[in-house]
């Protein structure tokens, strides 16, 4: 049952931190956009910010729960199984994962870049960068339900 239980929290806040993975780029999109328009800059600078915010804060819970659940067995042998083994399919889930939260990273700096007065690169630009994470789940997802390797 704990087994569960943590693996729930895992996916739900995982969901939460995508839902913000997803939606800060188009918040980038929107401010390149909105040039000449201060208010709606300043409106979508206060949204990308909070944004931000609770997408670490997101992160942070799924990372913890995803540790529990990838070591948590060595501390709690009878509640949490040991459910990676010696497969590598978790090594890749994890690149992928560092390379959605370098995304995320990225798209924080572009914006703080945006509230400083810097430019941002193009709308079009833009639109492919918020592309990339969809790419990146596609593979997580994958690799957590086949298990490959």
């Amino acid at each position: 049952m704990a087994y569960l239980i943590v693996k729930t929290l895992h996916l739900l806040f995982d969901i939460a931190w995508m839902a913000a993975v997803f939606y800060l780029p188009r918040i980038l999109v929107n401010l390149a956009e909105a040039q000449g328009q201060p208010q709606v800059q300043a409106r979508l600078h206060l949204m990308g910010r909070r944004l931000y915010k609770f997408g670490h804060n997101m992160f942070g819970f799924a990372f913890v729960f995803g540790l529990v659940l990838w070591e948590g067995w060595r501390l709690f042998p009878a509640s949490l199984p040991n459910v990676v083994g010696s497969r590598h399919w978790l090594d890749a889930k994890l690149l992928l994962v560092a390379l959605l939260l370098a995304h995320f990273i990225w798209c924080g700096r572009l914006l703080k870049r945006s509230e400083a007065g810097g430019a941002l690169p193009t709308a079009g630009a833009l639109r492919w960068f918020n592309e990339l994470p969809v790419l990146f789940l596609l593979g997580v997802v994958f690799l957590v339900l086949a298990k490959p390797f």
